[in-house]
């Protein structure tokens, strides 16, 4: 079974910057695409970026700019670096790996606030 551990999530004021990892557990094959989704309170959980195996990144239009996702192939890890961050970015951030059934991790809060 696929375990994703994510880290690096926390409060931040607007303008600010974290970063968030996430790295894939029990399985020895590169997984093809991983990404981060986010979800606040009342809302869809909704795309924040994805990224393919030597494949371009994809980002939702509100994060363009501010956000980058890379990859560590190797070691089936996934990284968010987040600047400029906004209060609007508020969420619970989760991993997401494209596994047979699609895994996520257990979410980590990020909370922009001054």
């Amino acid at each position: 079974q696929v375990h994703l551990l994510e880290s690096g999530g926390g409060l931040v004021p607007p303008g600010g910057s974290l970063r968030l990892s996430c790295i894939a557990s029990g399985v020895i094959t590169p997984i093809a695409v991983m990404g981060w989704y986010r979800q606040v309170p009342g809302k869809q959980r909704e795309m924040v970026a994805t990224k393919a195996n030597g494949g371009s990144p994809h980002y939702a239009d509100s994060v363009k700019g501010r956000f980058t996702i890379s990859r560590d192939n190797p070691k089936n890890a996934v990284f968010l670096q987040m600047d400029s961050l906004k209060p609007e970015d508020t969420g619970v951030y989760f991993c997401w790996a494209a596994t047979l059934s699609g895994s996520w991790g257990q979410g980590t809060q990020v909370t922009v606030s001054s």
